[in-house]
């Protein structure tokens, strides 16, 4: 396969020719002194600005990236992980309780179940048939150390890029993890290098657990987690617009609704593939409302392992062998967990050259009413509009990605700035928008809403929607 129009590049690309801070040292039990000056204090008594501290999270040695919005603690300790995201002072990653704080051997696998939990990176294709597939789960790729370097710790920037061992398939993975000071948004910059001498064909995957119970990794199950993404419809898949890879075909986790795939976790083992047209996925957890869209480029002129573009896989209750010795041990549950997997393409890669995938985190709330997602937000119950004597009601159900307001936009123009403010919003808080506008009840025809946020920029739209009901118009000349 020809790599034209993949992203070719070297090391110094994104975040690499930042000049770089010393490499993390050992961090104690509390946050060491910040490099620099302390976080800007923003008006109204909020705090903006971000900042890198070495920490111990759970007994790991970790470094936080935090803003008002978000924490990030990345342990390069157990294969380089993003180990938990706190969001609005929610924790949203599982972590295994057996091993929190554990660095084991490289090689133990605590029985077939040795999984830290969080956020990580892995090749495709798996399987063991030739070494053009990745034999899954062990050794360095999981496993193996990985240094840190903080990239930027400026009061709008933060970053640290985590690199990988040479691994056992003769890639080297290099990440970068970066927040700003006043989003709740995480940037993801993942490079796969062929560090051997030869070519090879590979695609890189990040693999996120998200917890599916209240704490993470207890058994108090959230009945109501999703995962949402677009589907094809002119998917590779033949009875389906997804393929069930593991799992029973016939679950009734599985729901196609207006041009997406809900995947509800159920406490059943199953993978489910889809060839997702339009990059985005979106973890929905319905009970305690907080969600995250991952957002990625889809590459259409190249192949996907097994033409996914995007992966589910959820944990399920523990499952006895068949023909098992009746003084056999009880199965251990793995998780409870929902991954979201995010697939690059395959790609050719000659000795020295590099691929990157750009992937990004929105944080928000929204309940099991999501539909879908634009680039300012979440939506739930769609925008709509009708006429009252004293203007027009708006209603809507929205998670917003940014703190900012909500802007109406009256249709047809008859001023250059025909808009209205809304309301005042805030990524922690879901959106339930009921109001009534002065909008001119006899002539507007359509209203759209737009996130504006706190510097002004415009983010797009939420919404937009015919003002029920429409104006009668009778035939031109009569």
């Amino acid at each position: 396969m020809q790599a034209h129009g993949m992203k070719r590049l070297g090391l110094c690309v994104f975040l690499a020719c930042l000049p770089m801070a010393a490499q993390q040292g050992s961090p104690a039990a509390t946050p060491a002194k910040p490099a620099t000056k302390p976080a800007v204090k923003a008006t109204a008594g909020k705090t903006a600005g971000c900042t890198v501290t070495a920490v111990n999270y759970r007994g790991w040695k970790a470094t936080e990236l935090a803003n008002r919005w978000v924490k990030l603690y990345v342990v390069p300790e157990v294969g380089g992980r993003l180990m938990q995201v706190n969001f609005g002072g929610h924790d949203l990653l599982y972590i295994d309780p057996k091993f929190a704080g554990q660095v084991l051997p490289l090689g133990e696998r605590g029985g077939g179940d040795h999984n830290y939990g969080g956020d990580k990176i892995n090749p495709l294709p798996e399987g063991g048939q030739d070494e053009q597939h990745w034999s899954g789960f062990g050794g360095y790729m999981d496993y193996a150390p990985n240094t840190l370097k903080v990239l930027a710790r400026e009061p709008n920037h933060c970053a640290v890029r985590l690199t990988g061992p040479d691994n056992e398939i003769g890639q080297r993975y290099t990440r970068d993890i970066a927040i700003d000071g006043e989003t709740p948004l995480i940037s993801f910059h993942n490079v796969m290098e062929n560090v051997s001498g030869f070519p090879q064909a590979w695609s890189e995957q990040t693999i996120t657990e998200y917890a599916v119970s209240e704490p993470a990794g207890s058994e108090n199950l959230d009945k109501n987690f999703y995962g949402v993404t677009e589907v094809n419809p002119k998917s590779a898949y033949t009875d389906k617009p997804y393929h069930v890879r593991t799992g029973p075909q016939d679950n009734s986790a599985f729901e196609v609704k207006d041009g997406t795939l809900r995947v509800h976790w159920n406490d059943i083992m199953q993978e489910v593939w889809i060839d997702s047209p339009s990059g985005w996925l979106a973890t929905v957890n319905g009970e305690t409302g907080y969600t995250v869209v991952e957002r990625h480029d889809i590459d259409h002129t190249h192949s996907y392992p097994g033409d996914a573009s995007i992966i589910f896989y959820s944990s399920g209750a523990p499952r006895v062998r068949p023909n098992a010795p009746a003084n056999a041990a009880a199965p251990q549950r793995e998780g409870p967990f929902m991954e979201a997997e995010v697939n690059s393409p395959m790609v050719d890669l000659k000795p020295g050259e590099s691929y990157a995938m750009d992937t990004t985190w929105y944080p928000t709330r929204m309940n099991q009413d999501f539909k879908t997602t634009t680039w300012s937000g979440v939506i739930g119950k769609p925008l709509a509009a009708n006429r009252k004597p004293d203007g027009i009601e708006l209603t809507g159900d929205f998670g917003v990605f940014y703190h900012g307001t909500l802007v109406a936009h009256i249709y047809p123009r008859r001023k250059e700035d025909n808009t209205i403010k809304v309301m005042d919003v805030t990524p922690t808080e879901e959106v339930h928008l009921q109001t009534t506008i002065a909008a001119p009840t006899d002539t507007t025809s359509r209203i759209s809403i737009h996130l504006v946020d706190d510097k002004g920029i415009d983010r797009g739209p939420l919404g937009e929607v015919i003002v029920n009901p429409p104006i009668a118009r009778g035939r031109r000349g009569q």
